[in-house]
């Protein structure tokens, strides 16, 4: 099994949590971390530098379009980042964990 940890942000903390127990209930990931982050980007030709709420999701590859499909539905920003960081060492066990909580009734 492939594993992933598949990254977004918002910009408050309710949202995370609302985006998170949308996924949780959805079963799309096995965990979520929610972390206040400082971001600095550039939109609309001006830089930005704003607080923000990042959330790290432990899923599996098979799960990953589904997941990536929820998280657009219900994120609030124009252009969401979204993106996936491959996991290529996971510990058995763990990674066991994880096939047990993410389920595959979406693909």
């Amino acid at each position: 099994m492939q594993y992933l940890m598949a990254v977004t942000t918002v910009s408050s903390r309710q949202e995370a949590q609302a985006i998170a127990k949308q996924i949780m209930d959805l079963r799309l990931a096995a965990c979520i971390h929610i972390s206040e982050v400082e971001s600095f980007y550039y939109w609309e030709g001006q830089l930005q530098q704003e607080p923000e709420f990042r959330l790290l999701f432990k899923t599996t590859a098979a799960q990953y379009a589904a997941l990536e499909t929820a998280i657009k539905a219900h994120h609030p920003y124009e252009l969401p980042a979204i993106y996936a960081i491959a996991l290529d060492q996971v510990e058995t066990a763990y990674g066991h964990w994880i096939d047990t909580n993410v389920t595959s009734e979406h693909t």
